[in-house]
């Protein structure tokens, strides 16, 4: 039997400074993003169980989107693309299959993260999610995240 062959998604990890840094990530699925924000950044780092909050979806063009969000709109403050790449779920199921049964399995190829990822629902029907990194050969124990936003790129976005 032919192996099926999974579309590469795409993902994105915007950095967001709004009134508490935070980051936003997004996988894309049925032609949108489904987004979570992730106070802490995602990790490298197996040991690090990252809360992951889940939002509204975005537009796909959102996946390209650098700027700053003006005061008094929701979000407001500067966003930065911080990795970007495609991921392939894991299994035998989609990555729309794997959201309605509260754990997506996936592995990401970006600039930054890379490997073997799950995001698991704590409640079933709550927005509150966990980003782990499994073991793999990229898994780093001395990870720490590292901010994309330098003055210069600020100044690049206005």
């Amino acid at each position: 039997m032919a192996k099926q062959h999974k579309p590469k998604l795409s993902f994105v990890v915007h950095e967001h400074h709004a009134s508490h840094l935070h980051y936003d990530f997004r996988l894309e699925m049925q032609d949108v993003l489904k987004s979570w924000v992730i106070p802490k950044g995602p990790s490298m780092n197996p040991s690090d169980k990252r809360l992951a909050i889940m939002v509204e979806d975005h537009l796909l063009k959102y996946g390209e989107f650098e700027g700053i969000i003006p005061e008094g709109h929701y979000g407001a403050g500067a966003v930065i693309i911080w990795d970007k790449g495609y991921y392939l779920p894991l299994e035998n199921k989609t990555a729309e299959e794997q959201l309605s049964n509260g754990q997506i399995e996936f592995i990401l190829h970006g600039e930054k993260l890379k490997g073997a990822f799950s995001l698991l629902q704590l409640k079933k029907g709550g927005k509150q999610w966990l980003l782990i990194k499994k073991q793999d050969k990229y898994a780093d124990e001395k990870w720490k995240i590292k901010l994309a936003l330098t003055p210069q790129k600020r100044e690049n976005l206005r």
